[in-house]
């Protein structure tokens, strides 16, 4: 089964690319081999293989990676903070920060801002609690939330739903869209599907399964509570939330290590309203590649 390069349009130059997949020989092979069936359960179905990836990226002799992975998907270290000894493991470059103002704040307090680097999709209504991809199978805030969060799906159907999905090349630190405060937290244990596109288009119910960890917010320009869900993925080490009680508009909210994840964000019913390019985008299957801070739409209250 022959799947082409997932096709995503920049924001910032105003063309559509095609996405460099950082093994994605070996993704297609696990995903559409003859053996497939045999490999889904040791690399996607438990934390074995995830694990044992991350241990080895956490130690020194990683870093022989960074310098590759930089040229193969064009990373602009120039914007990264580098450390005086230079980074101790891959996974160490991988959760790099930014230098101070390199994704700067929007001065219009109104405007809602993307959480991540990604390339975005955005449902703007999302009926009965359920978004609906172009490319993939639906699922739904009930599913997201898990057990745990079931006495807040009511107050989220209806509203908007955004999926941010990282890539390796991105910056992989995530950040909280407006001021705020954590009423609850929790972690569900699940699978590590990738959550390259690949996986959607084959069937997985990737978000509603996989890993996550989930963060009711309080925000500053929303009456009802929202939801932020970090999602793992194949080869994610882990997910290092900000367990912090209290926010400001562009603190970081957590980082994963080495791996493509997402971050998932359900606002409720009249909190805000999406920019229309990104609406226009995601209605035909298309990402939106955008830079965390940036603004992505508008707060209504």
């Amino acid at each position: 089964m022959q799947q082409e390069s997932p096709v995503y349009f920049d924001r910032a130059s105003g063309k559509l690319c095609h996405e460099t997949v950082l093994g994605d020989k070996w993704l297609r092979w696990a995903y559409c081999s003859p053996i497939r069936g045999l490999l889904r359960w040791p690399l996607f179905g438990c934390a074995a293989f995830s694990r044992m990836m991350g241990w080895y990226l956490n130690t020194r002799a990683s870093t022989k990676k960074i310098a590759p992975a930089v040229e193969q998907l064009g990373i602009p270290m120039d914007e990264a903070v580098v450390p005086a000894g230079g980074f101790r493991s891959f996974n160490d470059f991988f959760a790099r920060a930014l230098k101070p103002n390199a994704r700067p704040l929007p001065e219009d307090a109104s405007k809602v801002i993307s959480p991540a680097d990604c390339r975005l999709t955005v449902f703007p209504n999302i009926p009965a609690g359920v978004a609906v991809p172009v490319k993939g199978v639906p699922f739904s805030v009930t599913e997201l939330l898990g057990n745990e969060g079931a006495q807040f799906v009511r107050q989220l159907a209806g509203g908007s739903l955004m999926v941010c999905r990282l890539c390796p090349a991105d910056y992989h630190r995530y950040h909280f869209p407006d001021a705020g405060t954590t009423l609850r937290y929790w972690r569900l244990r699940g699978k590590y599907h990738s959550v390259n596109p690949l996986a959607l288009s084959l069937g997985f119910k990737v978000f509603a399964e996989n890993l996550r960890t989930v963060r009711i917010m309080q925000l500053a320009h929303s009456e009802a509570p929202c939801a932020m869900i970090s999602v793992g993925a194949f080869g994610v080490a882990s997910i290092h939330d900000n367990e912090a009680s209290t926010f400001a508009r562009g603190d970081e909210a957590g980082f994963f290590t080495f791996g493509g994840s997402t971050v998932i964000m359900v606002f409720p019913p009249g909190a805000m309203r999406f920019d229309d390019d990104l609406v226009e985008h995601s209605a035909q299957g298309i990402e939106t590649l955008v830079k965390v801070n940036s603004a992505i739409g508008t707060w209504m209250r």
